[in-house]
């Protein structure tokens, strides 16, 4: 289900000023909203209704009546958690207490963003990828680390990749695309400076680009052709880096699945070839205290 409240939350830094009075009245009176029409809502936010139906179709929806029986649904769904909702990490918490903080923050994020989907759009990059000739990944900060994690799951299915660990590699490496290739761009931000420079390179090369970011307006998401949408729900300690980074690695996880699904006996026939054996150290080593203990016994 595509969520009501992430995305007004989400969409609070594009929002027109026209906009910004029915945005924060659905978000501060969401119950309320349920049981209005749309002429109502404008008059209690003093907006208009033609710009009520308008912010519907911004954020996706056919209409209000579409936006209003789904922000219905999903307060039910949360009248039904029964998870409370934790407040932000202090430096008074104690460790059990940041532990419960973090991964609930991650449990909300990934659910968020699942709301956040759009499989018609998740369905044409599992095809974009599978028909690329390769795939070309950027990404730089935490983001690398969810391009690395991609690039190593897309190697076991011997589908060629290419990954630079610094930006200007990735820079020369947008300038060799092609347009048989796919760029997979990963960018909470969506306004990371170099990334950017190489999403023009890419655009110019011909080549399709499937960006994972925030669902908001941006550089990166103007240029993609394909957005999939994360959200995050970040603690005030490290601002855009460990629910996002969840978020991403979750999206990335999605889509190798759902790639390697494509043709099912080849990628179980490649990840069969690509396993790589773990050598029983345990019971080796249980052999080697064994035949030790042996030894000293027969020397004693």
């Amino acid at each position: 289900m595509r969520s009501v409240l992430i995305r007004l939350n989400e969409y609070q830094d594009q929002m027109t000023s026209a906009e910004s009075g029915a945005v924060q009245y659905i978000l501060e009176h969401p119950d309320a909203v349920v049981d209005m029409s749309a002429q109502e809502l404008a008059e209690k936010a003093f907006s208009s209704p033609a710009t009520v139906v308008r912010l519907c179709r911004h954020l996706g929806f056919e209409g209000y009546k579409e936006m209003r029986r789904l922000l219905q649904c999903e307060l039910l769904e949360r009248r039904l958690s029964r998870q409370e909702r934790l407040g932000e990490l202090s430096r008074e918490d104690s460790l059990e207490q940041m532990a419960d903080k973090i991964t609930y923050k991650n449990i909300m994020s990934l659910e968020a963003t699942k709301n956040l989907l759009d499989f018609a759009v998740l369905q044409e990059c599992v095809d974009v990828l599978y028909h690329a000739r390769v795939i070309y990944l950027f990404g730089l900060g935490s983001s690398l680390c969810v391009a690395r994690d991609a690039y190593l799951k897309f190697l076991r299915l011997d589908k060629p990749c290419i990954l630079n660990d610094d930006w200007h590699s990735q820079l020369l490496q947008s300038r060799n695309m092609t347009a048989e290739d796919a760029g997979l761009f990963i960018s909470y931000s969506g306004q990371t400076a170099e990334l950017i420079e190489c999403a023009k390179a890419v655009k110019k090369s011909g080549a399709k680009m499937i960006l994972i970011t925030r669902f908001a307006a941006s550089t990166l998401s103007a240029l993609a052709d394909y957005n999939l949408y994360v959200a995050a729900n970040e603690s005030l300690f490290r601002n855009g880096a460990m629910s996002s980074r969840i978020s991403q690695l979750n999206v990335v996880d999605i889509l190798y699945t759902a790639f390697a699904n494509v043709d099912y006996p080849h990628s179980m026939e490649r990840l069969y070839m690509t396993h790589i054996e773990k050598p029983k150290y345990r019971n080796q080593g249980s052999t080697e205290v064994s035949k030790t203990q042996n030894k000293k016994s027969q020397e004693g």
